[in-house]
């Protein structure tokens, strides 16, 4: 099973959003999968969705401008609150638009 599969079969089962992420893509990292919780649900810092986040911790840095951009392309922000109330993107597809970030 790919990475981007073990994410979406753990969102919510156990896991948040950015725990999802976290466990999928920085499993060397386990040790901040408990502090990965209280940034999800849009308590990440500036609102910013969970599992973007997550995945913007893990991301070298130099990458991590480009995939916030394709991120609020495809999700409708980068701001939790928006994207639920304004665009209407639901959490598990904020989870796989994060995971696909690695891909590119």
């Amino acid at each position: 099973m790919d990475k981007k599969s073990i994410a979406l079969s753990k969102f919510r089962k156990p896991y948040t959003c950015a725990q999802t992420i976290w466990a999928a893509f920085a499993d060397e990292r386990g040790d901040n999968l408990a502090s990965m919780k209280i940034n999800s649900g849009g308590r990440a810092p500036e609102n910013m969705c969970g599992a973007l986040y997550a995945a913007l911790q893990i991301l070298p840095p130099e990458k991590r401008e480009s995939a916030a951009a394709e991120f609020a392309r495809r999700a409708g922000s980068t701001k939790c609150l928006e994207i639920k109330t304004k665009y209407k993107t639901p959490c598990s597809d904020c989870v796989k638009i994060a995971a696909e970030l690695f891909e590119t």
